[in-house]
């Protein structure tokens, strides 16, 4: 019991706000910023309105809120956080090497029950080729967030604390289960992505890849859902 004393009077106070943040956040959004949420006390409404309201909920909590947390609570530059440039010929290689590769691994996936049928959030979003663009621009709020809680105020913030590996392995564990609901196979594929896109953030110091990287991925997925039958046919 000593040693875990003196290991809990160690904790960086910074980190300890950082990780009560990760666990309220994504409860928060859970519970007031879902589609379901959104469903229950507007009824009636537009299914978009309700995935538009998620997002929204999910660019508010995971990166106004943290953001605000981190430079005026915490102290800390957003620059610090991952909110940069960074490394990009080495950012933009890595995206342009894994998304081709994740994209081909996407085509069968599309053709799952499963995924038609959580995809995309807004199902009618493939009513006309404006809609769809409009829709996905929009997309690139909610990863922008997500990846802002995960791989930059989480990861950044923990890595002087715990290192770099196990600052990786924890936001791995949050952003893991905020999948579930999902598709069985999208849970366990977050897993991977968690240390994948936190290695990548780290070593371009930035969450700017990682974002983009995740967005087109989430994209090409709806693509192929709502495109891929009349290219098959």
């Amino acid at each position: 019991m000593r040693g875990i004393d003196e290991q809990v009077q160690k904790l960086d106070p910074r980190a300890a706000v950082i990780l009560l943040a990760a666990s309220l956040l994504p409860t928060v959004y859970r519970c007031f910023g879902s589609p379901e949420f959104f469903e229950r006390h507007w009824p009636g409404q537009s299914a978009l309105y309700g995935v538009l309201y998620a997002w929204l909920s999910v660019f508010v909590l995971f990166f106004i809120v943290p953001a605000a947390v981190a430079r005026f609570g915490l102290k800390l530059k957003l620059s610090d956080l991952g909110l940069r440039i960074g490394e990009w010929r080495r950012g933009l290689a890595l995206v342009g090497i894994l998304f081709p590769v994740v994209a081909l691994s996407l085509v069968p996936t599309s053709r799952m029950g499963d995924f038609r049928a959580e995809y995309p959030l807004y199902h009618a979003a493939g009513q006309s080729l404006r809609v769809f663009v409009i829709y996905e621009l929009c997309y690139a709020f909610y990863y922008f967030g997500w990846e802002f809680l995960f791989r930059g105020f989480m990861l950044f913030g923990l890595a002087g604390t715990f290192g770099a590996v196990n600052a990786i392995l924890i936001e791995t564990v949050p952003s893991t289960l905020a999948h579930i609901g999902k598709p069985t196979s999208e849970i366990f594929a977050a897993i991977v992505a968690g240390v994948v896109f936190g290695a990548i953030a780290l070593r371009t110091r930035s969450i700017l890849y990682v974002f983009l990287l995740h967005w087109l991925i989430g994209v090409a997925l709806d693509v192929l859902i709502v495109f891929g039958p009349a290219w098959s046919g």
